[in-house]
This record gives structure tokens, C-alpha cells and sequence, in this order.
């Protein structure tokens, strides 16, 4: 089955993704995209039908994108292949400069090496929303019931034209980052680039901007060093190690496609990325003056409403998924939109999570206002209060999840013993609690969990909520 999820299609490399699987993807892609070209000559798809092709590290990623070239060939779209694996968010950023009705990109972004994935992205350089992927899904499900058999080469050989997307996404950078900023502050910098895409993109920038880097793990690897490329607490550990040891100013690290960011600030302390958001759009209204408003999803800190209530800025919520934010910020002027897993764009980028100018901009940030960012985040919580946040993922057996969604779905009086004062639907099931607290719950769509948020005033209110929620999800 060819299921798409909140990114893209993803399995496990030769058990579910394999080249014939992909080819019948990319065919489902390309009727899609042949249908919406035949609705109007004059559509947002432009004069020629040319569709980015992209990869990252992981194992055969090239060779699925020439498979998937073949296929978009075969059907009258013109191929344009990346020369090199390459970020997420270069790829969305080229799709709009080159004007191409989408992308393919194999990726499966921060999981395990032994997984591979397909994203697509429509022409406004976005993943796809829900509506275009269950097209997307219906097409290939027929194509497998037909048995559909496509006219293939041998795996690899096929030739495609290719591109460096390289420049196009500097210059965009140039126009949305203050290089000169943080030449003038001479920073250290510890990078953790987890064996992925982002090599050659954030080490080339921060290096042209003259700061001195101690770079991790910053050749292309398919397993990753052994470890998840996720730039989580755990996988900026030594970078943590290193900042303390060499008295780094700042740690920065991207994911395997370079689309989510991790920060480390001075004294070693990871900075979550929901403190991050709050971060940049203080930055971004106080120091650069932008206007617009703030975007989030539904699981991602009300810190950020309490940043923006300080700078009077409107806060929007979105479910949970970038592709909501980024239909946002493209309908709306938006100064800063992302999410509690970390992604991050800003007005006048891409409708997509750029890990990359998430990290730049947190340099920037440091070397403006010559001070760590856990202080200029205490000096923010001096006077919108402190926010203590976590998850917990919980399995539940598959006979107790429908009732306990069915309970979580009528609502609650109250969590443990604290009142609910109001009840969101939005995405899964959230309870605003007194003093600017909540918890939200959501079901996982493929495993027997429930993924329970919480957010609280203080260490220890935070630890009285996840205990009460523990309680409720164990009845």
C-alpha cells in the first residue's frame, strides 16, 4: 500500500519501498499532475511541465530518482535531477524560482537508515496538502489492482538532465539572512550535520560569513553513523560535549534532509524548537521590524503566543503538519510559522521547514544582541513567565484506543483535578486548563499510541499534568 502521511510516503527499503513501488508512485504523481496541466493552459503550472527530482543520503536514493525520472519521461513530463543529494528546503526553494509544476524528493528526513521515502511537493514548492495526496493515493491503488507494468531500463542507467539548485537557494539566503551581522561577531560555532544533505549549504555559509566551526559528522553516510539523523537532545549530545570543552558561542545541527534544525547555546543547554519559534519571532518583529502575524500547530507552546502578545502580534494554530502552516504563510503575512518538531520558514520563503536558515537565523540572533539566547529568553520570560513542556508517548492495545478516543472526543470536566476551561478539536483533542496551561492528546495512524502534549507554568505543575494524564490514558 502507497499511504501517505504528514510528509510524504515512507517504508522500509526493500520490504515496502522498493523501485517497483516507487515507479507506481511516481505514475500516480504524474497522472495527478497530467490532470491538473489539461484543466487550464493558463494554470499556476506554467508553460513546460517540468518536474524537480531530488535525494538525500539514504541508501539507492539516487537510483529511485532516476527511476522516478523514467517514469515522469514516459508520460511527457521533463525531468530535472539534482546533482547531488540535497536539502529539503533547496528543493522547495527551486521548484518556485525555476516555475516547475512540483518535486519529487526520496527522503524519509530524520528516520532510521534502514527507511526510505517519497515527498512531493506541488509548484508553490509545499508538500502536499490531504486533498492532492489521496488523489495521489486513489491513482496508485488502481494501478496496483490493474497490475500496471511501466517500460523500465536497468536500475540507475537511465539519463536525466541535472542542475545544480545550489546558487538560486544562496541568494535567497543573502536576501533573508544578516551575513554581515554575524561576520562582525566572529563566532564559534559547533555543527552537527548527522552524515546528511545540509553539508556544503550551512558549513559553506556560516564559513563564508567567518566563523570558526568545529564540524561533526559532515560526510555523506546511508546509516547514518548508526544513530537516527535527528538533531534531537540526544543527537546534539556532543555537540554539547564540545561547546562546554572549547568554549564554543553557539552548537547548531540539521537532520538528515536538512529540513528540521537542533540549537545548543553556550552553556550547553538544548534549546527545544519550541523556544526556538519563540526566539525567532522576537527576533524578527524587534530587531528586523517585520510585520505579519505568527503561525503554529495545535501541539507547539503557547510560549509563542505569550512573545507574541508582548510584540502585538496576531497568533494562528494549524493542525498538526508543516504543509498547514505553509498554506498559511502563503495566504497570509506571516512573520514567522513552525511547530513543536522542529520547522521553522518565514515570510517571503518557502511554504516549507528550512532547517538551514533556521539555524542562520539563530546565529544572527546571538551575534545582534551579543548575548546567549538562553539569556535573551530569560530576559522574554521575566515578563511573559516561564513554559515547561513535554511529550509522552503512550501504546495503548487496540481494543482500548477507539474507547478512549471516544472518551477523549466528548470531552473532559476536568485533568486529574484541574478544570478544563475550554476544549479544541482542531487536531486530536486539547484542553486549555487555568493559568495558561493545557494538554492535547493525538493518535498515532499507524502504531497503537497515543502522543500526549503538556504544557505547564512551572516544573512542578508540569509534573502534576503529565502524572494526571498518565492516569486518564491508563483507564
Amino acid at each position: 500500500m502507497i499511504k501517505f502521511g504528514t510528509s510524504g510516503w515512507r517504508g522500509i527499503i526493500a520490504q515496502d519501498f522498493t523501485f517497483a513501488n516507487v515507479r507506481v508512485a511516481t505514475q500516480a504523481i504524474a497522472e495527478y499532475l497530467k490532470g491538473e496541466l489539461g484543466k487550464s493552459e493558463s494554470s499556476i503550472y506554467g508553460r513546460k511541465p517540468v518536474v524537480i527530482l531530488g535525494y538525500d543520503t539514504r541508501f539507492l536514493g539516487k537510483e529511485f530518482s532516476l527511476a522516478a525520472a523514467e517514469i515522469l519521461e514516459q508520460n511527457g513530463l521533463e525531468p530535472l535531477l539534482c546533482n547531488r543529494d540535497t536539502p529539503t528546503p533547496v528543493i522547495s526553494h527551486n521548484i518556485r524560482v525555476r516555475k516547475t509544476i512540483g518535486g519529487i524528493n526520496m527522503t524519509a528526513s530524520h528516520n532510521p537508515a534502514e527507511y526510505q521515502g517519497l515527498k512531493f511537493s506541488t509548484a508553490n514548492g509545499a508538500a502536499a496538502a490531504p486533498e492532492v495526496t489521496k488523489q495521489i493515493e486513489a491513482n496508485a491503488a488502481r494501478l496496483l489492482a490493474e497490475k500496471w507494468q511501466p517500460k523500465t531500463t536497468l536500475i540507475g542507467t537511465y539519463q536525466c538532465r541535472m542542475f545544480d539548485p545550489k546558487p538560486a537557494y544562496f541568494k535567497q539566503l543573502h536576501k533573508l539572512v544578516d551575513f554581515k551581522a554575524i561576520r562582525k561577531a566572529r563566532l564559534k560555532i559547533a555543527l552537527e550535520l548527522m552524515y546528511g544533505t545540509g553539508r556544503g549549504y550551512l558549513d559553506t555559509m556560516l564559513e563564508e560569513a567567518g566563523a570558526q566551526l568545529i564540524i561533526f559528522d559532515g560526510e555523506p553516510n546511508p546509516l547514518f553513523g548508526g544513530h537516527h539523523p535527528e538533531p534531537n537532545e540526544e543527537g546534539m549530545a556532543r555537540v554539547r560535549e564540545v561547546i562546554l570543552k572549547r568554549k564554543a558561542t553557539l552548537g547548531l545541527g540539521l537532520d538528515g534532509d536538512a529540513d528540521r534544525f537542533g540549537i545548543v547555546d553556550k552553556d550547553g543547554t538544548w534549546l527545544t524548537p519550541n523556544q526556538i519559534l519563540a526566539l525567532a519571532l522576537y527576533h524578527l518583529k524587534k530587531n528586523r521590524g517585520w510585520t505579519g502575524a505568527v503561525v503554529r500547530t495545535v501541539p507547539t507552546s503557547h510560549q509563542v503566543d505569550a512573545v507574541a502578545k508582548l510584540l502585538g502580534v496576531t497568533v494562528h494554530e494549524t493542525p498538526v503538519g508543516f504543509k498547514y502552516v505553509g498554506a498559511l504563510m502563503e495566504s497570509e503575512p506571516i512573520i514567522v510559522g513552525g511547530e513543536e518538531s522542529g520547522g521553522l520558514s518565514v515570510k517571503g520563503h518557502i511554504p516549507e521547514k528550512d532547517g538551514i536558515l533556521a539555524c542562520l537565523l539563530m546565529a544572527e540572533l546571538v551575534a545582534v544582541e551579543k548575548k546567549p539566547l538562553l539569556k535573551i529568553l530569560q530576559d522574554l520570560e521575566k515578563q511573559t513567565g516561564e513554559f515547561h513542556t513535554t511529550r509522552i508517548n503512550v501504546k495503548i492495545p487496540a481494543e482500548k484506543k477507539e474507547a478512549l478516543l471516544q472518551k477523549l472526543a466528548g470531552g473532559l470536566e476536568k485533568v486529574g483535578e484541574i478544570p478544563v476551561e475550554k476544549f479544541i478539536t482542531t487536531d486530536g483533542y486539547k484542553f486549555l486548563l487555568p493559568n495558561g496551561e493545557w494538554v492535547a492528546f493525538r493518535a498515532s495512524g499507524t502504531e497503537p499510541l497515543i502522543r500526549c502534549y503538556i504544557e505547564a507554568k512551572s516544573a512542578k505543575g508540569l509534573k502534576k499534568l503529565q502524572a494526571a494524564c498518565q492516569r486518564l490514558l491508563a483507564e
